[in-house]
């Protein structure tokens, strides 16, 4: 796989609507760049700590990985269907600080299977150079700088504007049909 190829690959799996995006796009209309601007380093740490072994280890992991595919995928389903529940009905601490937190960000990018996808058969089908990661981290920033612009430029004047209810409400209902998926995925792979 060529450099290009990668990064067309990574592009197109990274722009894929998903949990992590989903969260990039909450805190863009929640918090404005300055909220994308600190999450932004989340989201690229969270998915370097998954891909990053699985795309160095990959020959040696074949075997463990299959093995655990159903439990990650079940797993990561139901923490999306947490985040699903906590959108819908954010309580008076989310009021304060918005809905997505680095901690929520990073434990749902860590859970992403896409990680498991980049980690295991787009970096090791390009080498698994230097080249490759720096193509990966440049892809993860500018397709997360675009779903938090996304979520800056929708309508807003604060998390407690009218409109931030209907979008957190999508989102939530976005997120849950994502963990209906995974779990299903998950089960059907077991």
């Amino acid at each position: 796989m060529t450099h290009l190829e990668l990064t067309l690959a990574l592009l197109a799996l990274l722009l894929t609507p998903g949990p992590t995006n989903t969260l990039m796009l909450v805190a863009g209309s929640e918090g404005g760049w300055a909220r994308v601007a600190r999450l932004i380093p989340v989201e690229l740490a969270a998915y370097l700590s998954v891909i990053l072994p699985l795309a160095l280890l990959s020959d040696r992991l074949a075997g463990p990985m299959a093995a655990a595919r159903p439990v990650v995928a079940v797993a990561a389903g139901i923490w999306v269907l947490y985040l699903a529940v906590r959108l819908w009905r954010p309580d008076e601490a989310m009021a304060e600080t918005g809905t997505v937190t680095a901690r929520r960000l990073a434990l749902t990018t860590a859970l992403n299977p896409k990680g498991v996808v980049m980690g295991v058969v787009l970096l090791p089908a390009a080498g698994a150079t230097a080249t490759g990661f720096a193509l990966l981290g440049a892809c993860i920033v500018v397709v997360a700088m675009l779903w938090g612009g996304m979520g800056v430029v929708l309508p807003r004047a604060g998390r407690a504007a009218p409109g931030m209810g209907v979008m957190r409400r999508a989102a939530s209902v976005w997120l849950m049909g994502l963990s209906v998926l995974l779990v299903l995925g998950g089960i059907g792979s077991a």
